[in-house]
């Protein structure tokens, strides 16, 4: 790609669905985002995504599945609902489930088409990224799983995809899709399933059969900062996606790993999404980026806000310095969209770095080799 011809995914009917008040995902994130950069005069191409149809869905769903998520969406959850996970707290019934799962699983799958199609290079849906539903399962506020719907139609048209996920939690209904396959690469930096909801993706859970090496796990501990992330990133993801070499990028771009994020452990600021960004943009591949967790709603959409600006190529530094930390009325610092550095305590570091070190040894031993690359 010598130049970059980006399109953010933006519905009206979207945008009018919402989940129940009280559950912590909110649907407004993904206005929000756009509100902010149509303030900034940073969206130059708006596109409004189609719906997912039901034969679209059942390339990963059970056709019983769809069916209860359509009757406790019209009021009637049964008892089959309720052992597909329906009906919980975070698995809310609402008037718009249905309508809108398929209609962010829809616009992940326009973002594949403007791809497939040369229409765009890089596409993002803030609507998606439900990374936990799985074929006869709903979990983690997910319903329709996206990201694997993405990911099939870009292998269907031949596509070699990479789906690295930064989301806080382990995107284990994508890595349940494509466990024993090898034309998708997952890989999943999450807090660690000892701490955190879905309570999986550890190191050991690299694939099985054709899909042996192909499904990569680095579960965090709590309290990983900017730099162990980033070092976690460096020395593991990028290597394996140089040696992969795939046609396309899927990314889940959760906020939710940021400081500050009521549900999770984890200690980032949005400048190590800013920084995964620049470093995948140097892959010079399509990129198709969905919205992933975020509960904290305001870093979310600075966090999201950044990204967009990153993938734009539009380099931003913290020019706040020395003005006395002002605050401007949208919540940006007076230098833009960056967070401030947070300290490292030296008890945060021993409790991050060996089992940081542990993990990336264990991945390099294991996983590397089958794809070429040296343990050390």
């Amino acid at each position: 790609m010598t130049t970059r011809n980006l399109a953010f995914l933006y519905s009206p009917n979207l945008a009018a669905m919402q989940y129940p008040p009280d559950c912590p995902f909110n649907t407004s994130r993904a206005v929000r985002t756009r509100e902010r950069l149509l303030s900034f005069g940073l969206l130059d191409n708006e596109v409004e995504p189609r719906v997912a149809t039901r034969a679209e869905a059942e390339q990963f769903h059970t056709p019983r599945y769809l069916d209860e998520l359509e009757r406790a969406a019209a009021g009637d959850l049964r008892v089959e609902g309720l052992h597909m996970g329906l009906g919980t707290p975070d698995t809310p019934v609402f008037r718009d489930l249905y309508r809108y799962a398929l209609a962010a699983a829809g616009a992940t799958l326009t973002g594949a088409e403007l791809i497939l199609a040369g229409q765009a290079d890089i596409v993002f849906n803030p609507w998606g990224g439900f990374h936990h539903a799985m074929p006869e399962k709903a979990a983690g506020f997910c319903y329709v799983n996206d990201p694997v719907l993405g990911c099939l139609r870009l292998t269907q048209a031949g596509k070699r995809v990479a789906f690295l996920d930064v989301d806080a939690h382990h995107g284990d209904g994508v890595q349940a899709a494509f466990y024993s396959r090898r034309d998708v690469l997952t890989i999943s930096l999450h807090e660690s399933g000892k701490t955190l909801f879905p309570w999986s993706g550890f190191e050991d859970e690299i694939g099985e059969g054709a899909g042996r090496g192909f499904n990569v796990n680095i579960p965090l501990p709590a309290g990983t900062y900017d730099a162990a992330y980033l070092r976690a990133f460096r020395q593991v993801a990028v290597p394996l996606i140089e040696a992969y070499r795939p046609d396309v990028l899927v990314i889940e771009l959760g906020m939710d790993a940021l400081a500050g994020d009521p549900l999770t452990h984890l200690r980032l600021t949005n400048n190590t999404h800013a920084d995964i960004l620049d470093r995948l943009l140097r892959f010079n591949l399509p990129m198709l980026v969905v919205g992933g967790g975020g509960y904290h709603q305001e870093n979310t959409v600075r966090g999201w806000a950044l990204a967009w600006k990153t993938l734009r190529g539009q380099e931003e530094h913290d020019l706040s310095f020395g003005m006395g930390g002002v605050m401007l009325g949208s919540s940006e610092w007076a230098g833009g969209l960056r967070d401030h550095e947070l300290p490292v305590t030296p008890e945060q570091r021993a409790a991050v770095e060996p089992a940081l070190d542990a993990t990336i040894a264990t991945l390099r031993r294991t996983v590397f080799p089958l794809h070429g690359l040296p343990r050390a």
